[in-house]
């Protein structure tokens, strides 16, 4: 990944999640978790709209990951004697209610960024919860999560560099990203415990997360200067860019991208199997 597990690490300074004393509370960050992995399951959509067959492959893999880390957060919540519950707002409109138009959108917002902070979080209940078996299913999980991100920044990096213009658009989404997650924040603060150990760090904890996000951002090239350095009408203009797009809904059909069974004889991987067997074929004939 851009962001190694350090950079992403917040350090709580010891404090730890009870799961007897915390139960509730544990319970329903599970539940949370639990909603953004069904939602993960939609990555089948994707994989409809993969434009090559390096994504058709990850994302059929990704599928098969998702399902099962739904599995395993039923199974912390059976280990927590905590029952699934409806996931707060936020979280619904941070994974649906944003699920993206295009595939260079996807693996920006939902891949690079929205996995990005699951990832975070992950490692700040990692690091603090004081049960080996809720943290050695979490540690299993996280290895698929990171590949996740990685992916979505890899191939970020690679939609800019070929198409530069998609940078303000993505940017747009990413303004409202953050704002979702600081939103889901503030809510967290007035909601729960202030005088837990860990939870009273969570403002700190927040402020932490944006900024990996923004270090993402950044190395990945959607932003080129930190989100407090950029004016007010570069962001109207970013998030301009990344709305406006949806009044043009049906000449956007008429112009959808071709699929894989479409591009797939030209595509990098069987190219460099037919480059390889013609030149065989070539030294075979000399």
């Amino acid at each position: 990944m851009l962001l190694s597990r350090e950079e992403m690490t917040f350090d709580f300074g010891g404090a730890r999640l009870d799961p007897r004393k915390d139960k509730a509370l544990l319970g329903w960050m599970m539940n949370q978790f639990l909603y953004g992995e069904v939602t993960g399951i939609q990555c089948g959509h994707w994989l409809y709209q993969a434009p090559d067959l390096e994504a058709a492959r990850f994302f059929s893999r990704q599928a098969v990951e998702e399902f099962q880390h739904v599995d395993n957060f039923l199974r912390i919540l059976e280990l927590l004697n905590e029952t699934p519950q409806k996931a707060h707002g936020m979280v619904r409109f941070l994974t649906s209610g944003m699920m993206p138009r295009t595939f260079e959108e996807h693996v920006c917002l939902e891949m690079a960024q929205g996995e990005g902070f699951v990832l975070a979080a992950l490692y700040a209940v990692i690091d603090t919860i004081d049960r080996p078996a809720i943290r050695d299913i979490l540690v299993r999980a996280v290895r698929q999560e990171e590949r996740h991100v990685d992916f979505g920044e890899r191939r970020t990096v690679a939609a800019l560099a070929s198409r530069p213009g998609l940078r303000r658009k993505l940017l747009g989404l990413s303004l409202v990203s953050n704002w979702g997650v600081r939103k889901l924040g503030a809510f967290m603060r007035t909601r729960l415990p202030s005088e837990h150990p860990v939870l009273k760090q969570l403002p700190a904890f927040l402020e932490f997360t944006v900024a990996t996000g923004e270090k993402r951002l950044l190395r990945m090239g959607v932003l080129d200067r930190p989100f407090a350095q950029l004016s007010l009408s570069t962001r109207m203009s970013a998030l301009g860019a990344a709305y406006l797009g949806t009044l043009a809904g049906p000449l956007r059909r008429l112009r959808r991208p071709k699929r894989l069974t479409e591009t797939y004889l030209q595509d990098p991987q069987l190219q460099s199997r037919a480059d390889a067997a013609e030149q065989e074929r070539l030294r075979v004939v000399q």
